[in-house]
């Protein structure tokens, strides 16, 4: 079965105050190392999905119109799963703000995914689960689209009415850049 990427890059960056695709990390915009990390898992494509393509263009990689914008990033996922559907395909769907991800964190994924081919969806744990980082069956789409057109809206919640599988990545590979002062933060 196909792996692709899809790195999330929507969303209005509020706490950031510019957009987080495009903020270094160690010289490197975040969305930019998140689909270096996804190429180098596997991934045999990797797109941007959501944001403004002319200014995501920089980036160089195809950016996808969000299906779903303002919807958070159940939305973002629900569009990744809609679009990739017919290529009955595993999509590794990863926010951009994610940026000390590495290969090797997202082929513990990819190796638990190979091992239970009954699940649905393969998600990171760190102290917490962090569903903005996941392998995807595009097969879940009908589940993620009931559970989005009745209102749902929180990513835990869906993963719920799923079969999931947790895989616990080093806490240090999940810590989200959201603010200028997480720059700092995390070294």
């Amino acid at each position: 079965m196909p792996l692709l990427g899809a790195v999330l890059t929507g969303g209005a960056s509020r706490r950031m105050g510019r957009t987080k695709a495009l903020v270094e990390v160690d010289g490197t915009p975040m969305a930019t190392r998140v689909a270096r990390a996804m190429s180098v898992a596997g991934c045999a494509s990797v797109v941007l999905y959501g944001g403004d393509p002319v200014e995501l263009a920089s980036l160089g990689r195809p950016v996808l119109p969000d299906a779903h914008p303002g919807h958070g990033p159940l939305g973002g996922i629900l569009g990744v799963l809609e679009l990739f559907v017919d290529r009955h395909a595993d999509v590794l769907v990863v926010a951009c703000d994610l940026a000390h991800l590495d290969a090797s964190d997202l082929g513990l994924l990819i190796a638990a995914a190979r091992e239970r081919p009954d699940a649905d969806v393969v998600v990171a744990r760190g102290l917490l689960l962090e569903p903005a980082c996941a392998l995807w069956r595009t097969s879940s789409a009908p589940g993620v689209r009931t559970a989005f057109d009745a209102g749902e809206r929180a990513v835990h919640r869906v993963l719920a009415d799923l079969t999931t599988v947790e895989v616990t990545l080093p806490t240090s590979s999940l810590r989200n850049i959201n603010t200028p002062a997480d720059l700092d933060r995390y070294p």
